[in-house]
């Protein structure tokens, strides 16, 4: 089957390679080359790495919407476009394209978490299980109808990052099935349940705020849902301090309060229970445990940290 491939991070790097394996993918679409980093080097994005790697064509427009890309794209004829975290809306006109249309691979069991942080909102929402989903797409957001679906369980201690590896495999495992049930015409067509959706909007820092007034048990989820990016973060002596690591403890104590210095951590009250925070990270400095982090701002108990 001849593939045009959209995507842009590492969760569609195992896609494409699963599509390169199986099919003839005839070109890649991802997003232009950014700038980043202290040197602002110019990076090529992981799918592009691949691309290149396989002599793959590579368009990087801007906007895949505008006409002369469309045109483009027409040129490859090609029978199915795969979508795969690419950061575009795709325009009607493309859906239509292809001989068997767009599919997408999205990290949620759809309708749930529609939208762009369907990893981070399982965790923080304390689901205990998510999967994958294939789907043709329409001109909705995640909207389109349900092809497969895979269940994937959520670890007690799963951060964001560890959930996105897995499911990225998963996903791809998933793809490469649901186009060979594309090929062979026995791809089910499964509409979504609006009654049913719930959404994961694009995440920014300040969905990551700590507010120790919150119980102990969601700001564990809220830590653990938001790392590796963009990390969540309390306020220190007017520093933004990251909290990479933490778990929630059964001692009580006024939010906020600094509990107890010991050997595993610094411990902080919250809403609900507290907080043993285990590695920080302050502006422009290296993680450090929560012990070293009070030593070095010569914190002590009963401080109050925001």
């Amino acid at each position: 089957m001849r593939v045009v491939f959209m995507g842009t991070p590492e969760f569609a790097v195992p896609s494409l390679e699963v599509l390169l394996a199986e099919h003839e993918v005839v070109a890649v679409v991802t997003q232009p080359d950014r700038r980043a980093g202290r040197g602002q080097q110019v990076r090529f994005s992981p799918i592009k790495q691949v691309a290149l790697k396989h002599d793959v064509p590579v368009l990087q427009p801007e906007r895949v919407s505008r006409p002369e890309v469309m045109e483009e794209l027409a040129e490859y004829e090609a029978d199915l476009f795969v979508v795969v975290a690419f950061g575009q809306k795709i325009p009607d006109r493309l859906l239509t394209m292809p001989r068997y249309g767009c599919v997408n691979v999205h990290s949620s069991l759809l309708p749930k978490y529609r939208g762009a942080a369907p990893i981070n909102a399982a965790i923080v929402h304390g689901d205990s299980v998510t999967g994958v989903t294939t789907m043709y797409m329409d001109s909705g957001w995640d909207t389109g109808d349900i092809i497969l679906q895979a269940e994937e369980t959520i670890l007690p201690r799963d951060t964001a990052g560890q959930l996105h590896d897995r499911l990225m495999i998963k996903g791809a495992a998933l793809l490469a099935e649901t186009v060979q049930l594309i090929a062979a015409g026995q791809a089910p067509r499964i509409p979504q349940d609006p009654e049913q959706a719930s959404f994961a909007f694009k995440l920014s820092k300040n969905d990551s705020l700590v507010d120790f007034k919150d119980s102990a048990i969601n700001l564990d989820r809220l830590i653990r849902g938001m790392n590796p990016w963009p990390l969540a973060y309390t306020l220190v002596r007017d520093e933004a301090v990251k909290i990479l690591e933490a778990v929630p403890r059964d001692e009580h104590g006024t939010p906020g309060e600094i509990l107890a210095l010991d050997g595993e951590g610094l411990l902080v009250g919250c809403g609900e229970g507290s907080l043993l925070l285990l590695r920080v990270q302050r502006p422009n400095a290296k993680a450090v445990s929560g012990v070293d982090f009070a030593n070095g701002l010569r914190l002590r108990t009963g401080d109050r940290l925001s």
